[in-house]
C-alpha cells in the first residue's frame, strides 16, 4: 500500500506540463536515434548529457533520459525489421523473424506486434519495479562498506566476463576504465595520481568527457568507418490492411502469450549484472520457437519471434533500474551513463535516495508508464516518418554528431584540453571496437572503480586493517564467491558440451551496446 501511495505521488510529479514535455522529448529522441543503424541509447544519452546538465532540473533531466532509454530500446526494432540491421544488440533476435515478415509483405504487422509488445512489457515490468524497488532499498540499508565493495566487484567482474568474445580483452578494458577513474588527487592522501604533470588532470578526467569520448565520438567514428558495409536498402511498407492496429485476429491470438512470457524473462534478467536485454531476448526467441505449433514458419517470418523478444527487450529496461536505483550499481553501459547523470546532480542512487529524494525517484518510475503510452501513440501512426529517417545521408548524420559532441564537451568544461582528451579516448574506443575489446567494462571501471576503492579503504579503516573482514561477513563472502564463479560462467556451455561428448559449443558472450 505504501508503494502504491508513493507511485500516485510520482504521477502527480510527472503529470506537470514541464515533466510531460521532458518525457515526450525523451521518447521522441530515443525512438529517432534507436531507428538509426548502429546508434544505441548509451550514445544518445552520452551525446545529450552535456546539454541536459545545463537544465538544472534533475527530475526532468532523468525523466528525459529514461524516455530516451525506453525509446531507443523500441526504436531498434524498426531498423531490425525494415533494414535487417539492429540499432543495438538487444534487437538482434527481433531481426531474425521481423525482416523475413517485412520481405513477405507483413512489415506493418511486425512493427505493430513490436510496438504493442513493448507497451505491454513496459507497463507490466514498471508495475513490478514499483513494488520491488522499495523493499530492495530497505534491504540495501543493511549493507556495510565491505558488502558494497564486494557488490561492485561482482558487477564489474560479471560484466567483464560475459561481455565480448574474450575474457582477457574484457579484463584489459576494465583495467583501462579503472586507470581513468584513478586519475587526479587521492582524496585520502592528497597525492596526485597519473596526472603526468598536467594541471588540468589534478581534478581527474571529467566523467562527461570520458562518456562522450567512449560513446559519442568513438562509436560515431567506428560506424563512419564501416559505412560501405552497412546495408542501405529499406524493406517497403505494404498498404495498411484490415484488423485492429494492423494485426489480424490470428496475429493477436499468436502474440499475446509471447508478450507475457517475454516480460517474465526480461525483467529479472535486466536486474542481474551483465544480464541486460540481450540474454532474455534470445531466450524468448528460443522458447517461442520450441513451443511453436508451426515449426516450418520459423526462419521465414513467425510473428511469435518478434513479439516475444521485443517484450523481453523492453521489460529488461525496468529490471535494469532496480539495482541502479536501490544499490547504485549499473548493470549495463547505458545504466552507467545514467548513474553519471545522477552524480552530476549530487544524487547518490541507493537506499538513501528513496528517503532523501522520494519525489524524484517515484516521479521517474511513474514517468515510465507515461513514456510507454507516448511510445505506443508515437510509433504506430508515425511509422512512415521513421522510415524516412532511415534515408538520411549517413555522412551528414555522423558529422553532425561529432560536431555536437565537441561543442558539448567544451560547453561543460570550457577547456580545450578536455576536448583533446575526449577525442583521444574516442580514438582508443575506435581501436577497441575494431579489435573487439568491449566498451561496457571501461565505463563500469570509471564509475564503480572510485566507489569500490572508497568502500575498500573504509572497510579496512573500520576493521583496523584486518583483511579477514571480507570472509568473516557472510554476505560479503557470498558476493565475492559469486564474482569468482562469474569468471567461469562464460565457459559453462563448453564444459557441458564436453561432458556430453560434443565439441561444437562456443563461449557464452553478449554484446554491450545496451
Amino acid at each position: 500500500m505504501s508503494s502504491l501511495m508513493d507511485l500516485l505521488s510520482g504521477f502527480e510529479t510527472v503529470l506537470s506540463p514541464q515533466n510531460l514535455l521532458y518525457a515526450a522529448i525523451g521518447v521522441t529522441i530515443g525512438t529517432l536515434v534507436g531507428v538509426l543503424p548502429g546508434i544505441g541509447p548509451a550514445l544518445t544519452i552520452a551525446l545529450l548529457l552535456p546539454v541536459a546538465l545545463r537544465l538544472d532540473d534533475p527530475t526532468g533531466t532523468l525523466i528525459m533520459f529514461a524516455g530516451i532509454y525506453a525509446g531507443a530500446m523500441y526504436g531498434g526494432s524498426t531498423t531490425s525489421i525494415l533494414l535487417n540491421t539492429p540499432g543495438e544488440s538487444a534487437s538482434v533476435a527481433t531481426s531474425i523473424e521481423g525482416y523475413q515478415m517485412a520481405r513477405r509483405g507483413r512489415a506493418r504487422a511486425a512493427l505493430a506486434t513490436a510496438a504493442i509488445g513493448s507497451f505491454v512489457a513496459g507497463t507490466v515490468s514498471t508495475v513490478l519495479l514499483a513494488f520491488v524497488a522499495a523493499p530492495m532499498a530497505s534491504l540495501a540499508v543493511t549493507f556495510r562498506a565491505s558488502d558494497y565493495f564486494a557488490l561492485a566487484v561482482l558487477a564489474m567482474v560479471t560484466v567483464t566476463a560475459m561481455v565480448g568474445a574474450s575474457l582477457v580483452r574484457g579484463l584489459m578494458s576494465l583495467t583501462f576504465g579503472l586507470f581513468l577513474g584513478l586519475i587526479g588527487i587521492d582524496s585520502l592522501t592528497g597525492q596526485a595520481r597519473f596526472t603526468f604533470g598536467v594541471p588540468e588532470l589534478l581534478d581527474g578526467v571529467d566523467i562527461v568527457t570520458i562518456i562522450v569520448g567512449l560513446f559519442a565520438i568513438g562509436e560515431t567514428l567506428y560506424i563512419a568507418s564501416r559505412l560501405k558495409v552497412l546495408p542501405a536498402k529499406v524493406a517497403p511498407l505494404e498498404p495498411a490492411g484490415k484488423g485492429f492496429a494492423w494485426l489480424s485476429r490470428e496475429d493477436w491470438s499468436r502474440s499475446w502469450r509471447p508478450w507475457l512470457r517475454g516480460t517474465a524473462l526480461g525483467f529479472p534478467f535486466g536486474a542481474l549484472p551483465s544480464g541486460g536485454a540481450e540474454i532474455p531476448t534470445f531466450m524468448s526467441y528460443t522458447l517461442e520457437r520450441r513451443r511453436s505449433k508451426r515449426p516450418a514458419e520459423w526462419g521465414h517470418g513467425a510473428i511469435e519471434g518478434v513479439a516475444g523478444p521485443e517484450a523481453a527487450n523492453n521489460a529488461s529496461f525496468s529490471g535494469v533500474l532496480v539495482p541502479l536505483l536501490t544499490l547504485g550499481i549499473p548493470t549495463s553501459a547505458t545504466a552507467a551513463v545514467m548513474l553519471a547523470a545522477f552524480g552530476y546532480f549530487d544524487l547518490s542512487p541507493g537506499p538513501q535516495l528513496f528517503e532523501k529524494s522520494p519525489t524524484l525517484v517515484w516521479g521517474l518510475i511513474a514517468s515510465l508508464f507515461i513514456g510507454n503510452v507516448m511510445l505506443l501513440a508515437l510509433n504506430l501512426p508515425m511509422i512512415r516518418i521513421w522510415v524516412k529517417v532511415l534515408q538520411i545521408p549517413r555522412p551528414l548524420l555522423y558529422t553532425g554528431i561529432l560536431v555536437f559532441a565537441t561543442l558539448g564537451v567544451y560547453a561543460v568544461s570550457g577547456s580545450i584540453v578536455d576536448v583533446l582528451i575526449a577525442y583521444a579516448i574516442g580514438v582508443v574506443a575506435v581501436f577497441m571496437r575494431h579489435f573487439e575489446f568491449p566498451i561496457a567494462p571501461v565505463i563500469l571501471g570509471v564509475i564503480l572503480g572510485p566507489m569500490m576503492e572508497i568502500q575498500f579503504r573504509r572497510t579496512l579503516l573500520l576493521s583496523d586493517n584486518d583483511l579477514t573482514v571480507f570472509v568473516r561477513r557472510p554476505l560479503t563472502l557470498v558476493l565475492l564467491l559469486l564474482a569468482v564463479a562469474a569468471l567461469g560462467l562464460p565457459h559453462l556451455p563448453k564444459l557441458i558440451a564436453r561432458v556430453r561428448g560434443r565439441g561444437d559449443a562456443r563461449r557464452l558472450a553478449f554484446g554491450d551496446e545496451d
